[in-house]
């Protein structure tokens, strides 16, 4: 794991967080930004990473003995994280919306299409843990190319500060396999996507029982 003064400007947890919101940045990231900086010991990112281990098996509820055994983690860090973790509980309301961690997951949130006798495109905004900002239809009628723009995918992920997108339309003729059009919609996206630091997570295709996943046939990489 290299140290974050190597990577770009726009990539650093911090300049990320100042120019989209905390909310685009991933739990790592996140931790990051709270432990700050790395020592003799251990640089930033394997403390973050070993603490992050650690969050997945306890929580928020994490105890400060239990951050004491991780390596580079002082005093004065393991305060800032168990105070940041305290005012969560007191202050901060969960967002209700569903986490999207698979093809499955996102075929769930389109099963409003399935049925539909045209081709609906949707976009699904997604925070930093993968959870639902918001859902949108960008186009009815038949897909093409030239008609679904990058723009208009990527101006409501901007606006919600969304740390990446999941799309998907539905096939009223029942076939799973994707188009030509649908190849080269998914790699526009794809390579906008990449520029604006939003990464296209996958392209969901849904027919009335079934669902075709781009990612899971590794068609985006």
């Amino acid at each position: 794991m290299g140290k974050i003064k190597d990577l770009p400007k726009f990539k650093r947890p911090r300049e990320k967080l100042k120019a989209k919101g905390p909310q685009s940045l991933s739990d790592f990231e996140l931790l990051q930004v709270l432990i700050g900086s790395g020592n003799k010991q251990a640089n930033v990112a394997t403390i973050a990473r070993k603490t992050k281990k650690l969050l997945e098996a306890h929580g928020v509820a994490i105890l400060y003995e239990q951050l004491e055994k991780v390596k580079g983690l002082g005093i004065a860090k393991i305060a800032e994280i168990l105070a940041a973790f305290e005012l969560s509980r007191r202050f901060l309301v969960e967002s209700d919306g569903p986490i999207i961690n698979s093809a499955e997951d996102a075929a769930q949130q389109l099963r409003d299409i399935r049925d539909k006798k045209q081709e609906h495109f949707i976009c699904l905004t997604l925070d930093g843990a993968n959870r639902l900002i918001a859902k949108r239809t960008i186009t009815i009628g038949t897909l093409n190319a030239n008609l679904i723009h990058p723009r208009e995918v990527f101006a409501e992920a901007i606006v919600d500060h969304a740390a990446s997108v999941i799309v998907g339309h539905n096939h009223p003729s029942g076939t799973l396999r994707p188009s030509e059009n649908d190849l080269e919609i998914t790699q526009r996206l794809v390579q906008t996507g990449r520029t604006l630091g939003i990464n296209l997570l996958d392209h969901v295709i849904v027919t009335k029982n079934k669902h075709f996943s781009f990612t899971d046939n590794g068609l985006i990489k």
